[in-house]
């Protein structure tokens, strides 16, 4: 039966959508893109930073070994331009294999995967084949590698090796501070503050963020070098399975 003409309007009006529903569903729709773009962000972020990160510094490790191979001696730390690789760090407990760069640099070294040598231009450390002082390296604990993500995990006595052109330099983890402040150096020092250490000595340090998706505090492991290889008689027993 053929609707009046006063049901056809009431039907038109009512197919019409009213205001509050239409900004309704536009709200809707800007909370989702919103929220699919916060999820491909966090992918980028968990995910493909560390895919990008693990290529570059496997390609910077494979390159620094054809490098050596080739032969030659150490350099002096001023031969080492920032963002340079210069040696390979393992820690075997926690199946790490990371090249180690001049320099803390984000883009040019920790977001590229590797660790950073605290160097002239941030607060200057020594070298592995100094006869005295603390060698001390940042890294991610996430994203780019993440490549001391698990650092927290390494106990008294556990093995931190460091290769360069000539030489592998074996470390035994001694102590950790599990939180200070990023402006407290002093745990940098030649003889590092609340290390344990109480006179000179060949250290290690390495340094990262804590707590884990933040950059609040600083998380501190500290070990002594125990000993020196050359490359030619082979790898260090902590290396060899």
């Amino acid at each position: 039966m053929p609707m009046t003409r006063l049901e056809a309007r009431r039907a038109e009006r009512a197919g019409k959508e009213s205001p509050g529903t239409v900004i309704s569903r536009a709200v809707g729709e800007v909370f989702i893109t919103l929220g699919v773009l916060m999820l491909l962000f966090v992918t980028y972020q968990l995910w493909w930073t560390n895919v990008l990160a693990h290529q570059q510094a496997g390609g910077t490790a494979s390159n620094l070994e054809h490098e050596w191979d080739e032969g030659g001696e150490d350099r002096k730390p001023d031969a080492f331009s920032a963002g340079q690789g210069f040696a390979i760090m393992y820690i075997p407990k926690l199946d790490v294999k990371v090249p180690i760069a001049e320099g803390i640099d984000k883009p040019a070294v920790l977001d590229r995967g590797m660790v950073g040598h605290y160097d002239k231009n941030s607060v200057k450390t020594a070298m592995p084949w100094d006869k005295q002082g603390n060698f001390a390296v940042a890294g991610h604990r996430n994203t780019h590698g993440e490549p001391f993500r698990y650092i927290n995990k390494l106990t008294k006595g556990d093995k931190i090796v460091v290769e360069t052109r000539s030489t592998y330099y074996t470390y035994t983890m001694e102590s950790i501070l599990p939180q200070t402040s990023p402006r407290d150096i002093a745990v940098l020092d030649p003889v590092p503050r609340r290390s344990g250490f109480t006179r000179p000595g060949r250290y290690l340090t390495l340094t990262t963020c804590t707590p884990e998706f933040t950059s609040t505090y600083r998380m501190i492991v500290w070990g002594k070098m125990v000993e020196e290889r050359p490359r030619s008689k082979g790898k260090p027993d902590a290396l060899v399975s």
